[in-house]
């Protein structure tokens, strides 16, 4: 099976990372167009990705501020199962290593290699949200 993987720095402490990749706050400012779910072992995550893409997902992993993972639970027929996962390591007090992990595809389909892309796209995002205060719109985000 094939995996998605990205790695990269960003300028911002280890928690404030993990807020932004674990919170319904930190979904919407840059994946999500309205996300609601715990960082919680079990939990649920409902994610809202506009009309026809109502998504949810359950925590199956969580060590704040190091490790947060969810498992598709009603997706896209091969996002189903699926797993997305960021572990964040300390490189000191103002800066996070970023290992993020999109596994459990069954093969590398033409949706997994643009899923690949988008997520690139995301995580920048997401750096950007977090280094600079800079805020994209939803529907602007696959083109910022």
């Amino acid at each position: 099976m094939p995996d998605i993987l990205h790695e990269f720095p960003i300028r911002a402490p280890v928690t404030r990372v993990f807020d932004g990749v674990s919170t319904q706050a930190g979904f919407d400012q840059w994946w999500t167009l309205r996300s609601a779910g715990k960082p919680t072992a079990g939990s649920a995550f409902a994610l809202d990705f506009g009309p026809g893409f109502f998504w949810r997902a359950r925590v199956v992993a969580v060590d704040a501020p190091r490790l947060f993972e969810l498992e598709f639970t009603e997706a896209l027929p091969d996002w189903m199962g699926t797993r997305v996962r960021f572990d964040l390591t300390p490189i000191d007090k103002k800066r996070t290593r970023l290992l993020f992990t999109h596994s459990g595809w069954a093969d590398a389909s033409e949706h997994f290699r643009v899923s690949s892309f988008c997520w690139a796209m995301y995580l920048r995002i997401l750096r950007r949200a977090l280094e600079y205060d800079e805020a994209v719109p939803y529907e602007k985000r696959l083109d910022a």
